[in-house]
């Protein structure tokens, strides 16, 4: 759906033959061979403007009498007047998509290094990462503006996702943890009981537990490591957001020592900055080529206990370095029992583009490629410290 039509369908709920022809006519934009005959008043108007704007013409000029006008004047006023209104008329979740349209096709990116215009647009994941593109661009007067929204924007993902991931990693633990000869206090006594049925004494209405399975002390070592291996090239921009958010969670849980290394050509360690994923975000520097194969080499050599490692690739595939060599790496990780996975987006978007072919050749190396959202992305973890098969999402 463009975001003409989304804005239009969020614009009223009716369904009768008068509010149809309302939204077709919000959709067509009123030019000469429109068809609708509907005129537009009052609010509608207003929203009409606010649509015209934006998605007036397809190169975001101005059009001939009769067809819609395109995109708020190139000043911070006039643009943060048309943020003003578009969060008058329209939800947020489609004020955020006509905001990445407007980045997309009016090239408002350098307005974003006001911070008037900062404080004006509604904070999302999108928008952090066009930040995050500016990098070194964005002035020093605007810089502390730039980092409270993206401060606010992790805040909300980490709210959103730090209890479940937590919780789901911490039973994984612990179900990895269980032992045969446990004490009293450790017995898992729902397991203890189903594995005990066969010792069922009708007589007693008992069950003989002639073996005991127990919880194990995960919490009092660190039982697991994760590797977080991110792909910083321009199109990666919101699974850089999300496996950071991610790689505080996890570095939060005392079982499990993180590492996050991004790359591009280039190979960057995060790990001293997961205490403060701002800090972490503003580390990285999307854009770029892309070398995987080196990534992966400086990955394996910080890897001391294969077997207890989960090393986790978060990129489109597309290699511009050695591209045999990336699956040689993969296969050397996984030959020395690595638990790898690969992730082609971590993202709440649709299907990614990326290498079919390297997908293909990971699969068959027994690490399937897909992309993954992060509220699916504790449950993928949790599946991979238990070495139990990933969750993959259907029609991967």
């Amino acid at each position: 759906m463009s975001g003409t039509e989304a804005a239009a369908g969020a614009a009223g709920a009716g369904t009768a033959p008068d509010e149809r022809l309302r939204r077709w006519r919000l959709v067509l934009g009123g030019g000469p061979a429109e068809g609708t005959g509907r005129t537009l008043t009052g609010p509608d108007r207003a929203m009409d403007g606010a649509l015209a704007s934006l998605y007036g013409s397809c190169d975001g000029k101005e059009q001939g009498s009769g067809g819609r006008s395109a995109g708020p004047a190139g000043s911070a006023p006039s643009v943060v007047r048309w943020l003003g209104d578009i969060r008058t008329y329209f939800p947020s979740s489609v004020v955020q998509v006509m905001q990445r349209d407007a980045v997309d096709r009016l090239g408002l990116s350098a307005l974003l290094l006001e911070p008037e215009m900062l404080e004006a647009v509604e904070a999302d994941v999108h928008l952090v990462g066009t930040l995050l593109s500016l990098g070194e661009a964005i002035p020093e007067t605007t810089r502390e503006t730039a980092r409270a929204v993206v401060r606010k924007v992790v805040g909300e993902l980490g709210k959103r996702l730090a209890t479940h991931t937590r919780a789901t990693l911490t039973g994984a633990l612990d179900r990895g943890a269980r032992v045969g000869r446990p004490r009293h206090r450790d017995i898992d006594w729902d397991r203890t009981i189903r594995a005990n049925l066969g010792n069922y004494l009708p007589e007693y209405a008992t069950v003989v537990p002639e073996r005991l399975i127990g919880h194990g002390r995960a919490a009092r070592s660190v039982r697991k490591d994760v590797v977080l291996c991110v792909d910083q090239s321009g199109s990666m921009a919101a699974s850089v957001v999300h496996a950071s958010v991610f790689g505080a969670v996890l570095a939060s849980i005392r079982a499990i020592t993180t590492r996050l290394v991004v790359f591009d050509t280039a190979v960057a360690d995060l790990t001293d900055l997961l205490d403060d994923p701002v800090d972490l975000l503003f580390g990285t520097r999307l854009g770029g080529g892309t070398d995987i194969d080196r990534a992966l080499a400086y990955c394996e050599s910080r890897i001391t206990r294969p077997a207890d490692t989960v090393v986790v690739l978060i990129s489109d595939l597309h290699e511009g370095g050695v591209r045999g060599g990336m699956l040689k790496r993969v296969a050397s990780m996984k030959a020395s029992g690595v638990q790898f996975i690969a992730l082609l987006a971590l993202s709440d978007e649709g299907t990614p583009a990326y290498d079919r072919d390297h997908a293909a050749a990971l699969a068959a190396l027994g690490a399937p490629a897909f992309a993954c959202t992060p509220d699916l992305f504790p449950d993928v973890m949790a599946a991979a410290i238990e070495r139990r098969p990933l969750p993959v999402p259907v029609g991967i």
